[in-house]
């Protein structure tokens, strides 16, 4: 298993370095969208709309950043290519587990409802870092699988032409 994860990467790179630039906007405009889909409900990103009870840690923002690179290329990956389910699987928990992660322990409604505020400053907020990993990870296997498949899995252009 860990010895074809070079391999996966030597090829991830491989088809990281043919995307086109509709590719690599696709990816630039992905990864800008789960930014502010993630770091402005949580006040990551400092706004107007949303503030949080207790300061924003510092890992905070590198696991803003990571979330929203490795989302922007996967969602990249699904332009002009077919969908693969696992993928994309690892990539909405990964999403999901961010949005956990970077959140404000207080201010997560589910979090003050199963463990009240003492739960949420003293279990959950030492566990959102291990979220933010999770996240990070999941996200980066999801991109690779993605990235692997478009070149072990390369199927021939085909003509758009109408058919008769």
């Amino acid at each position: 298993m860990l010895s074809s994860v070079p391999r996966a990467l030597r090829t991830a790179g491989t088809a990281l370095a043919a995307w086109t630039p509709l590719r690599w906007g696709a990816a630039a405009g992905g990864a800008a969208l789960t930014a502010l889909l993630v770091g402005l409900p949580t006040a990551v990103i400092p706004n107007p709309l949303f503030s949080r009870m207790t300061p924003t840690p510092w890992w905070n923002h590198p696991a803003l950043a990571a979330t929203a690179v490795l989302a922007g290329i996967v969602i990249a990956t699904y332009v002009r290519t077919p969908a693969a389910l696992r993928a994309s699987c690892s990539a909405s928990i990964g999403g999901v587990l961010s949005f956990l992660a970077v959140g404000c322990p207080v201010c997560n409604k589910f979090v003050l409802i199963a463990l009240g505020t003492s739960g949420a400053l003293g279990v959950w907020a030492p566990l959102q870092p291990f979220l933010a990993l999770a996240s990070v990870a999941l996200l980066a296997v999801a991109a690779v699988k993605r990235l692997d498949g478009e070149i072990a899995c390369r199927t021939p252009v085909q003509d758009a032409a109408p058919a008769a």
